[in-house]
């Protein structure tokens, strides 16, 4: 799996993320140019980062209250 911004390899081992990453899934419907189909973006820590100081209103943030 490879991060979709600098694509930077994310490594797994026995199936496990030896990394975290942020992942985004949309399926497009009606109403959008995409209709039917489906999109999936993975972004490293720094690219998502990058990406969300970017943004007018970055994503809120909130404590986890339990880690798994």
């Amino acid at each position: 799996m490879k991060c979709n911004m600098c694509g930077k390899e994310i490594h797994f081992e026995n199936g496990i993320p030896k990394e975290d990453y942020f992942y985004m899934k949309k399926d497009w419907g009606y109403f959008s140019r995409k209709d039917g189909e489906t999109h999936e973006i993975i972004l490293c820590e720094d690219c998502y980062d990058a990406f969300n100081s970017g943004l007018s209103t970055p994503a809120s943030v909130s404590d986890t209250k339990e880690l798994l």
